[in-house]
């Protein structure tokens, strides 16, 4: 062996190593990143931006006042003429599901506050047997409501054209959707809670319903066991 290729040799060889222990050191890293976000098997899609609006009973309600509990949100408004009362029955039947003693929070946003004042939420919600200390209903400022289910929650609400309403109280396009946030304030899941237009038969329609109610409560169980509401 020539003089001075065992050195070059042992450079070489001692980059290599070097190198791979860099990349399996980012590895290990990586991944004890991932099982930190999703130790329940669901993603961190963003968090939550503070807020400040009001309840049926006429309460302030904040960020602050859902520390610590899993939420589930939905966004209806009260005469709608379309889906809403669906959602509204969906989110009756969850809540039926949970035991009363876990901490969760139903949350249900209006995309008409102007109208939706919390006296009108309140008598919509009784129509449903919404239990008011489990089962928000928030109004607020427009621009507030926007916000939060916008930013926040990443739900569609928008005031329908004029020219495409099909009955005078079409009002707003909104979600369909029922999104579940942990007790960091940061939404986890997103679920659809009625059937997609496909599907007609009622036997089909009641099997879909009961089962994003399961999901739902199955994923709530998951986010428990993760511990963000300790």
């Amino acid at each position: 062996m020539k003089p001075g290729v065992r050195p070059i040799q042992f450079v070489v060889w001692s980059g290599l190593v070097l190198i791979i222990l860099v990349i399996v050191a980012a590895f290990v890293v990586e991944q004890r990143k991932v099982s930190r976000t999703t130790a329940s098997g669901f993603p961190v899609y963003g968090d939550v931006v503070d807020f400040s609006v009001t309840n049926q009973l006429g309460q302030v309600v904040t960020k602050a006042n859902l520390k610590g509990k899993l939420w589930v949100a939905n966004i209806i408004f009260s005469r709608c003429p379309g889906p809403c009362a669906q959602m509204t029955h969906q989110m009756a039947e969850l809540q039926k599901t949970v035991p009363a003693d876990w901490p969760v929070q139903f949350i249900t946003l209006t995309t008409d506050p102007e109208f939706d004042s919390p006296s009108v939420l309140r008598k919509y919600g009784e129509r449903f047997g919404a239990d008011p200390q489990r089962w928000w209903f928030l109004t607020g400022t427009k621009k507030e409501i926007l916000r939060l289910a916008v930013q926040g929650l990443m739900l569609t609400a928008e005031e329908k054209p004029e020219g495409q309403r099909e009955l005078p109280d079409d009002l707003f396009i909104h979600s369909s959707i029922s999104v579940l946030v942990d007790g960091q304030g940061r939404v986890r899941k997103t679920l659809q809670v009625l059937p997609p237009d496909s599907v007609e038969e009622d036997a089909q329609i009641a099997a879909f319903k009961q089962d994003s109610v399961k999901e739902m409560r199955a994923a709530m169980e998951q986010l428990l066991k993760e511990g963000t509401t300790k």
